[in-house]
């Protein structure tokens, strides 16, 4: 509030005679006072009429108007009515003077001859009076313009929150609701009070309430700009709201409270989903497109790749059976024929690969295998394309590279498919380095060609079904563009990986990463140990004593013909109930029990064995014969009671090794359980 800076004082003097007037201003002579003078009463009524006096000093013996007639003239007169008037007399200290004096209103009561300091103290106490409610009244002046600035600007607050389109709210330190304007309100849903409460929190969707108290109580703890977007759960609508705040601080930096902003968004929200819908739809559009397009394309391709072989192989068989040729045109003729069979069949075995990939039908033979040897005899069986195109094959391998559990003609598949690959698309005289070595836990393959490399935009799809660089009918390769959709499903069903990149300098480079297996010790497990492999000689099962146990009726009637053709004596029955009902009156010397059974399964059946060993004291060995071939079944079956584990369909000769195996009937049929076991502590691979 800023005060008038102070001014000079009107200080009235009222005397008849000229000589009094000079003396009191000879005495009263200041820069802050104003003295005005006159010489009657009735001058002096005139003076007041346009003037404000601090003071007034009244002679009270005047002619025609004495002082007490004009004292009582001023005090009729609502501007003068509270000047204070000092009496000023020479003739009478009467106390009735004095008293008359006094009840019209006089402050004092002055004799002549006068004290100059008294009369200018007491004329000083009256004008400082005068000053200091002058200041009094310009302070309330300018307080009641403040005041009314501040009901005016409340005012336009009260109205620009009720009004605002925005909801408006306030926090106190602790981030509690002390305000909300009516529009908060009605996007909120709550009035003042349950605001004010914390209900706001209730409101809030389920499943965002936990991270937006969270957010809230983390920004009110920083004191920093907030802002968020989340559900309210009202009770029959859900709306998304925009939530914004800031801190607000006092003119010391205090933290005095908060002030925010609350806004409806679900229109644009569910704009921005619905938009999202659209594009998806666009998108998924495009693909279907894009996949129709490039079905199209592999048919195409499809019809050109079969029709090519077809054509030699036609077209010679035609011209051997019409004429006649000499025996190297013939040998020629044949070598053309059975390639291009070879190449068609090829073909076709990956269309049914891919078929089997897409109904999840491919099945795995999972063993031990040593990749060393699936790699090599992938290259031997590529000879006849290196040769033709004089490519080099530089194949290293790490030493002491361990095991990987693995069906070893997929693997084998693996390794062909990505040679092969490298030998189309290098060129003459080229090269393809081949390397295997163990990193970590892993087994690594890298093939590494010296072709054209594979164009940047086309690496992330290089894996896609039905994708090929060049699809066009110019292109300089064949193929269907199935063989490293192949590989990386196989190498996915083995639990590994496969990349592609582009080799530094030229060419590609893939790199398979296989898991190793586990090393354990192992028992009389279904690993396989070179004696199984090496044995040229089938071990006889003449006299065996078996119990076969399948409710698939085909599988069940072959498995007897095949064990009776080799000597044994078979049993069988159709489920574990009839398992068990047969071994109540017959312990065979080994069971072979299907997993997957009605109502009970292989493992049931192998638990119910074990506890009706303990009460015939004697071991029966036990294989499990089954579909479910991944190593987790395996790991199962194992764990659950079985010596063995083979999956369907299984080699003959497996089956035939295996039994003999467990039963003791390879090279010391005396054998107790321990030194089956130890014939059987030897892994490798049918690959070694």
């Amino acid at each position: 509030m800023t005060l008038q800076p102070p001014h000079r004082v009107n200080v009235l003097l009222v005397d008849d005679r000229p000589e009094n007037l000079v003396a009191l201003e000879a005495i009263l002579n200041s820069p802050s006072y104003h003295l005005v003078q006159a010489n009657s009463g009735a001058e002096a009524l005139r003076c007041l009429l346009n003037e404000d006096f601090a003071v007034i000093l009244l002679d009270v013996q005047m002619p025609g108007m004495d002082g007490f007639e004009t004292a009582t003239l001023i005090r009729s007169r609502d501007r003068s009515r509270a000047t204070p008037i000092i009496f000023i007399t020479a003739f009478s200290s009467n106390d009735t003077h004095v008293f008359k004096g006094y009840s019209l209103g006089a402050v004092d009561y002055l004799f002549k001859p006068l004290e100059p300091e008294i009369l200018t103290s007491k004329v000083q106490v009256f004008v400082e009076l005068f000053q200091k409610t002058v200041e009094v009244k310009q302070q309330a002046t300018q307080l009641a313009a403040v005041n009314s600035e501040l009901r005016k600007s409340e005012e336009r607050f009260r109205t620009l929150c009720a009004c605002s389109p925005l909801g408006i709210y306030l926090a106190d330190v602790e981030g509690r609701c002390t305000y909300i304007n009516p529009r908060c309100q009605a996007i909120c849903g709550l009035t003042l009070e349950e605001s004010l409460a914390e209900v706001w929190q209730r409101e809030v969707h389920p499943e965002d309430r936990d991270r937006v108290v969270a957010d809230w109580l983390a920004w009110i703890k920083e004191s920093q700009e907030y802002s968020n977007e989340f559900r309210l759960a009202g009770s029959e609508t859900v709306r998304w709201i925009h939530v914004q705040s800031s801190p607000m601080f006092s003119d010391f930096g205090q933290l005095i409270g908060h002030v925010g902003t609350v806004r409806d968004v679900t229109d644009r929200k569910q704009a921005e989903e619905e938009r999202g819908r659209l594009i998806r739809e666009q998108v998924a559009r495009q693909e279907a497109e894009r996949a129709n397009q490039m079905k199209d394309e592999f048919l195409a391709i499809l019809s050109h790749e079969l029709r090519t072989p077809l054509n030699a192989i036609l077209g010679w068989s035609r011209l051997l059976r019409c004429k006649t040729f000499d025996q190297d045109t013939i040998e020629k003729a044949l070598e053309t024929i059975e390639r291009n069979a070879k190449s068609q069949s090829q073909l076709i075995d990956d269309i049914l690969d891919v078929s089997r990939i897409l109904r999840g039908k491919v099945n795995l033979n999972m063993h031990p295998i040593r990749l060393e040897s699936a790699i090599k005899l992938a290259i031997d069986s590529l000879q006849p394309l290196t040769e033709e195109k004089s490519i080099v094959i530089e194949l290293t391998c790490s030493p002491n590279v361990g095991e990987v559990i693995g069906d070893f003609d997929r693997l084998q598949q693996i390794v062909w498919n990505l040679l092969s690959n490298a030998i189309k698309f290098s060129p003459q005289e080229g090269k393809v380095q081949v390397r295997l070595e163990s990193v970590g836990d892993q087994a690594q393959i890298e093939i590494i060609d010296s072709g054209i490399g594979i164009a940047p935009d086309f690496l992330p799809y290089v894996f896609d079904r039905f994708r090929q660089a060049d699809s066009s009918t110019t292109r300089s390769y064949g193929g269907l563009g199935l063989g490293l959709a192949i590989v990386r499903h196989l190498v996915e069903l083995h639990g590994g990986k496969v990349d592609a990149e582009n080799n530094p300098g030229a060419g590609a480079k893939f790199t398979v990463v296989l898991p190793l297996a586990q090393k354990k010790t192992r028992g009389a497990e279904d690993a396989w140990s070179p004696l199984n492999e090496a044995t040229e000689t089938l071990p006889t099962l003449a006299n065996l004593q078996l119990l076969v146990v399948d409710d698939d009726d085909d599988t069940r009637e072959f498995l007897i013909a095949l064990l009776e053709d080799e000597g044994a004596m078979v049993r069988s029955a159709a489920s574990v109930a009839g398992a068990v009902a047969a071994l109540e009156s017959y312990w065979p010397d080994l069971l072979l029990s299907d997993i997957g059974m009605p109502q009970a399964d292989g493992y049931e059946l192998i638990a119910r064995v074990r506890e009706m060993e303990r009460l015939r004291g004697g071991k029966m060995p036990a294989i499990a014969l089954t579909a479910y071939a991944r190593e987790e079944e395996r790991q199962q079956a194992l764990e659950a009671g079985f010596q063995m584990h083979l999956s369907k369909p299984v080699e003959l000769t497996k089956l035939i090794t295996a039994i003999a195996n467990l039963t003791g009937r390879l090279g010391n049929p005396e054998q107790t359980d321990s030194a089956v076991s130890t014939a059987l502590l030897t892994p490798q691979s049918r690959a070694d």
